[in-house]
């Protein structure tokens, strides 16, 4: 059980948090007033398999996820009963299926990013388009996990009947990681699935087979998506568990010198990072820059349905059956094009780079860059868009494209954030940014600019973690409630908009042409992406 003092609080003076994200695995050791105090992070391996098709192998996930709890601890010295609690946050619809029996993966996870399903996808549009929004909140995409799991199911020999037989379970990134962490533990949630089989109501609103409106599975969406059986789904529960969903089990105890830590946060990253940037308010908005950009907006403890292709998700919850809610837009590819510059075309060494290259350019000399590399999300929902370079000249250098390709994320950004103040009638006072790009001055500058509000950047970037740590602590009462985390929040620097409204809006509509161009390339040629 959670450890406790003779005086009756929570002993511990730190909160682990797992941050596993699209290109690696975090773990971060955080103290009572939110700093950082030390942290490890390992790469995992991009898989590939054809054109548009996202894989990572979940067992070598789950190795890196070990290896950084390790080293965080030794990094830091501090004992591991210091650690008050565990929470998790992940790339939220990537899917994993696995034997609960022997911890073995049938098929490596399918990404968010994978492109694979889009015919499913179709289909669903065709015959279920009104049904999945209403109930999910969900664009129907094949960014979300339904028709991951459908295909899986339909794809993998034997597979459809084994999950029939009981004998495969399903888990977003989330459910792996603390099925794993829990595994072999007598004090779980969900002893009959060998650990913890969980998933909090906001990774499993991502699914697109969850009613955001009951926080329950719908087993109308089960059908219509492939008939996936009930029995393999985790159990929804709050992102912040007093129950608590497990303890660590012998394989992580290990790690942690024989103690059994409480695992009993858990929230998608999008999630996660604007419970970080304590956007408890509703209104408050952030924007994460990392390999994607994802923006989200407070809306308070009723969904708001978009109008503007937004979707509408569960941001949190602190107790069962109750959620706050969010408007949310996805736009796949920002940072993944800065490594595209970086490894596809080899124009820099290292992603630092880009910035200074880009600055040293006064403007793109009119090339505009739409990273549309698997489709773009919100608010154009168009999985058959490709990405484009246009406006080339012969004048055309290295440092223009580095320029285009930076201010596409802002452009990107502004495309959601339009489309927020549209639905909500709410002006958006300030952009609360995180992420790894957040760092890049120029970019955050040209954000400002190209919207005319006002960037907020945080001194700790961490905010992913700090948020799934804020959940797990709040569950244990290492924080007491939201008031006293909100103390935490400290400014790095504003970022105000220079450029004037009539250059804004030129440029702005130079994007939204460029944009244009790039729907629906790959339905003009499928075969050279697999698709026909």
């Amino acid at each position: 059980m959670v450890n406790l003092n003779d005086a009756g609080m929570v002993s511990g003076s730190y909160i682990l948090a797992i941050d596993q994200g699209t290109t690696g695995t975090r773990a971060v050791l955080f103290s009572h007033d939110g700093s950082l105090i030390g942290y490890s992070y390992r790469e995992h391996t991009q898989i590939y398999p054809k054109p548009a098709w996202v894989e990572h192998n979940p067992l070598e996930i789950w190795g890196n996820t070990k290896l950084v709890i390790k080293e965080v601890i030794e990094y830091t010295r501090i004992n591991p009963r210091e650690i008050a609690a565990i929470g998790v946050t992940n790339q939220r619809e990537t899917t994993v299926i696995w034997d609960p029996r022997n911890g073995q993966p049938v098929y490596n996870a399918i990404v968010w990013q994978d492109r694979r399903t889009s015919q499913m996808v179709d289909y669903l549009k065709q015959n279920y388009l009104g049904m999945i929004q209403e109930r999910t909140g969900l664009v129907p995409d094949a960014y979300f996990s339904g028709t991951k799991i459908w295909w899986l199911l339909d794809n993998v020999p034997g597979l459809r009947d084994r999950a029939r037989r009981g004998e495969v379970v399903f888990g977003t990134i989330d459910t792996w990681i603390i099925w794993n962490l829990t595994r072999g533990s007598k004090d779980v949630l969900t002893p009959e699935r060998s650990g913890a089989h969980v998933i909090d109501y906001s990774n499993a609103s991502r699914t697109m087979i969850f009613n955001i409106h009951k926080l329950d599975w719908d087993n109308e969406l089960l059908e219509v998506e492939g008939k996936i059986p009930r029995d393999v789904l985790p159990l929804p529960r709050p992102s912040s568990d007093k129950a608590i969903y497990g303890y660590t089990g012998p394989e992580v105890s290990q790690i942690l010198n024989g103690v059994n830590i409480p695992v009993c946060g858990d929230a998608g990253d999008q999630q996660a990072a604007l419970f970080g940037q304590v956007g408890f308010d509703t209104g408050e908005v952030k924007s994460t820059y990392g390999t994607g950009n994802f923006i989200l907006m407070n809306t308070g403890d009723k969904p708001v349905k978009s109008r503007m292709n937004l979707l509408t998700t569960v941001y949190y919850s602190l107790e069962e059956g109750k959620a706050l809610y969010a408007l949310e837009g996805s736009v796949f590819i920002t940072g993944a094009a800065v490594q595209w510059f970086r490894d596809g075309l080899k124009a820099i060494e290292v992603s630092d780079e880009i910035e200074p290259l880009a600055a040293s350019a006064s403007d793109t000399g009119g090339v505009y860059f739409v990273p549309a590399f698997v489709g773009l999300g919100a608010p154009y929902w168009d999985q058959y868009a490709r990405g484009l370079i246009i406006g080339i000249t012969r004048g055309t250098e290295r440092r223009h494209i580095a320029r285009a390709i930076l201010e596409s994320i802002a452009y990107l950004t502004r495309d959601v954030l339009e489309a927020m103040m549209s639905d909500t009638g709410v002006k958006i006072p300030r952009i609360k940014v995180d992420g790894g790009a957040a760092k890049d001055n120029f970019l955050m500058q040209f954000q400002a600019d190209i919207t005319g509000i006002e960037v907020w950047r945080p001194v700790i970037f961490e905010t992913t973690s700090l948020g799934a740590g804020y959940l797990a602590g709040l569950a244990v009462g290492f924080w007491n409630n939201l008031e006293e985390i909100k103390q935490n929040w400290r400014l790095d620097k504003v970022f105000k908009p220079r450029m004037d409204p009539e250059t804004r809006e030129r440029l702005y509509n130079g994007w939204k042409a460029a944009v244009k161009r790039a729907l629906g390339w790959a339905k003009e040629v499928p075969w050279a992406y697999g698709l026909g």
